[in-house]
């Protein structure tokens, strides 16, 4: 979820429930207004008639009497007035005929009911809602006083009602309408106040694609801490562009020199090989044709010569695999033509037989390549394949090496396999790196490290993949992966 809709979601729930706290209050209080208004009449109400009752009521050797009116007589606006003796009889009302208030429950089992109270009730057939008072009357003097009845005051509360509801509607609606009103102004608010930051996005996002150091973030608002941060940013891609463009120099002249140093080195370690090859056939004959005093000081010339060569030739592939990456750092594109699999696998298979090795080398099936066709270079083509069976030899003391071939899904495989010394699964993301060599005891295998680094450049410049299964102590299986070939009508 985004900064712009997690802030709208933040206050538009802050507001929501600052809202509902507000119109909680609100309703709360306005409700004990209305009904407290309305019980303080009712009290009222009840100590006149109660006041007027006394007046009437008289004492009779000792014993208090006491007259309980007819209710008819009292004519009070909006309020219900009724009277019911101390044995729960309804003696007096100003209701119509049959209708009459609830009898409290206390007064039902007979007694003292205690102190006044208030209660809601409907009382048929009026559709409306009572709020009662029932106030119990005690007449006599002294410690004398007797209970003699309940004074029933009750009034109609619909309109309370109906406001209340209308209140509680009301501060929904009103609740809901602010809320969604502030929600968009503030999704809108936002989006104003985040601008700036999209604009640092767009910018980070061009200069990622477009690796463009030129563009800066344009910001014309205040100084605040978008500003600053905007200002920093800016700052940090001018530092970031010169430090760029120093190491873009630096590597150019890297690229320069390995490409120059490799074409400069190829000429005199093919002259010192031929010289030492010359030297070599040249003392043999010696050798062949000297005096038996000589052969000694003949052996131990030709071992050195060896030696000489050996090493020559190992510069000379160094050379050789340092040019190559100089030329695909370089981006040097290949020529490639439409190049048939089979007849390019048989001559990589035919010199392979050659290479020094005490594993068998077994060819698989190359059937399923009859008449397929890759777009390609040749001469890479071949330096790939060769390249994993030769390094299968280097990491197969015993067992054997083979290569085989299928095709799935429009791309021709091809599979070199050994059962040599494998590899940790740690280290099969690492061993087309350069330099990177599987073997920590680098004196078990010969080799410089660069091989499979130019092998994946060549699948890549041929748009195809690679696939590595391995597992210590067992073997390695490379599956290259090529596109095929697709003749174009007229082709």
């Amino acid at each position: 979820m985004s900064i712009r809709s997690r802030l709208t979601l933040w206050y538009s729930a802050i507001l929501a429930v600052t809202l509902v706290v507000f119109g909680i209050v609100v309703y709360v209080s306005l409700s004990y207004l209305l009904y407290d208004n309305q019980k303080q009449q009712a009290i009222r109400v009840s100590q006149e008639l109660e006041l007027q009752m006394k007046r009437a009521s008289f004492i009779f050797r000792g014993q208090p009497y006491m007259r309980l009116p007819e209710m008819n007589e009292f004519r009070y606006n909006g309020f219900f007035l009724q009277i019911v003796d101390s044995t729960g009889q309804v003696q007096s009302s100003n209701l119509r005929s049959g209708v009459s208030l609830p009898v409290p429950d206390k007064l039902k089992t007979g007694g003292d009911p205690g102190d006044a109270f208030f209660e809601n009730t409907t009382i048929e057939p009026y559709p409306f809602v009572f709020l009662v008072y029932n106030k119990p009357i005690y007449f006599g003097e002294g410690g004398s006083e007797q209970f003699v009845g309940v004074l029933q005051v009750a009034a109609t509360v619909d309109d309370i009602v109906n406001a209340l509801q209308a209140l509680r509607v009301t501060l929904v609606l009103i609740a809901f309408a602010t809320v969604v009103l502030a929600a968009s102004i503030g999704w809108f608010l936002s989006r104003k106040a985040l601008r700036p930051i999209e604009l640092v996005i767009d910018a980070a996002d061009h200069i990622q694609r477009d690796v463009d150091l030129d563009k800066r973030i344009e910001y014309k608002g205040p100084h605040d801490e978008i500003g600053r941060l905007t200002a920093t940013i800016n700052g940090m891609l001018s530092r970031i562009q010169t430090v760029y463009t120093d190491l873009e120099q630096a590597y150019r002249a890297q690229r320069r020199f390995v490409s120059d140093a490799s074409h400069e080195l190829r000429t005199p370690l093919t002259t010192i090989r031929g010289n030492v090859e010359l030297l070599e056939k040249m003392w043999r004959k010696v050798q062949a044709e000297g005096r038996a005093e000589d052969e000694e000081r003949v052996a131990l010339t030709l071992e050195a010569m060896h030696d000489i060569s050996s090493e020559a030739e190992r510069m000379s592939r160094l050379v050789s695999d340092l040019l190559a990456l100089a030329r695909a750092d370089a981006g040097y594109e290949m020529r490639k033509d439409r190049v048939e699999l089979r007849p390019l696998l048989e001559d990589v298979i035919r010199r392979a037989g050659f290479l020094p090795r005490t594993a068998e080398w077994v060819t698989g099936d190359l059937s399923p390549l009859d008449g397929v066709f890759v777009t390609g270079d040749k001469d890479y083509l071949q330096q790939l394949v060769f390249i994993f069976v030769e390094n299968a030899f280097k990491y197969t003391k015993e067992g054997h090496v083979m290569l085989d071939s299928l095709v799935r899904d429009g791309r021709a495989g091809i599979r070199v396999s050994d059962t040599g010394m494998g590899m940790d699964k740690e280290d099969v993301p690492h061993i087309f790196d350069r330099f990177y060599r599987a073997d920590l005891s680098r004196g078990e295998t010969a080799g410089t490290g660069l091989g499979l680094s130019i092998a994946k450049w060549i699948i890549d410049e041929h748009r195809g993949a690679v696939e590595v299964v391995t597992q210590k102590g067992k073997g390695t299986t490379f599956m290259i992966w090529l596109p095929l070939h697709f003749q174009e009508v007229g082709e």
